[in-house]
């Protein structure tokens, strides 16, 4: 069974970053990955360090203006696998896709329900599916994938953005979204958060399963644009999910 991890949290809280380092210890086991960039800002493609010409949202256009003019005789599925197969980008270690946005106007019902079924045929080659998802969890509603096993609520040391995970707790209920467990991890921690942060989350029943504290090499390669994949092992930042990731037995 594939292992489907989603990581979400409110913008600014390094969610992608976070995703990033849990995909980089990934690739040093034996695990097949696929790694899902599902924010409209694309941003996880620049922290591994690769380049994507193509995404989902190119294909989901391609299919939407195509699909009167195909014959009633074609598989329309079997083109959509066939398309997503093209724009999968594939890496030392991992493979990516990027769901990117579709342009225009209309109703993607039709090919949301092709992709849907490609996807969850898709991450059966996989051991691990991660996603980097957008803000919020509305797109959870689309049911994409059928189920997510780790909902992980990226927070920083905030009151306001424990809050916001209280919130995405809360949702997850009403959108009746099969998640099997939802963790928090709170990023860029500090020594004077440190302490309330842990209290925070114990008042709001948050399961906090990590504190990644607030790590300069990420700051330096942010701002030169560097990938985070190649961060060394001795990155503070590095060495916490390490330890997250061996909480959650990855």
């Amino acid at each position: 069974m594939t292992r489907i991890i989603a990581v979400t949290g409110k913008g600014g809280t390094g969610k992608t970053a976070i995703t990033t380092l849990l995909i980089r210890h990934l690739t040093r086991g034996n695990k097949v990955v696929l790694a899902v960039d599902a924010d409209p800002d694309t941003n996880l493609p620049e922290t591994l360090g690769c380049e994507v010409q193509r995404t989902i949202g190119d294909v989901k256009e391609f299919m939407h203006e195509e699909r009167d003019n195909l014959p009633p005789d074609v598989n329309k599925q079997s083109i959509l696998e066939s398309k997503l197969y093209e724009i999968l980008e594939e890496m030392p270690g991992y493979d990516l896709l990027v769901m990117g946005r579709p342009e225009g106007s209309g109703c993607y019902c039709y090919v949301n329900n092709l992709l849907r079924g490609i996807m969850n045929k898709l991450v059966g080659n996989y051991d691990v599916l991660i996603i980097d998802t957008e803000a919020g969890l509305e797109h959870f509603s689309r049911k994409i994938f059928k189920q997510v096993d780790d909902l992980i609520v990226v927070t920083d040391g905030s009151r306001r953005g424990l809050g916001t995970a209280e919130r995405i707790r809360e949702l997850v209920g009403e959108l009746e979204t099969d998640v099997n467990h939802i963790y928090v991890i709170a990023n860029k921690v500090t020594d004077t958060t440190r302490g309330t942060i842990i209290n925070t989350a114990a008042e709001l029943g948050l399961e906090l399963i990590g504190m990644v504290p607030m790590d300069e090499m990420i700051v330096q390669r942010d701002l030169a644009g560097q990938p985070l994949m190649e961060l060394p092992d001795d990155s503070p930042a590095v060495k916490e999910v390490e330890n997250i990731s061996r909480k959650l037995n990855l």
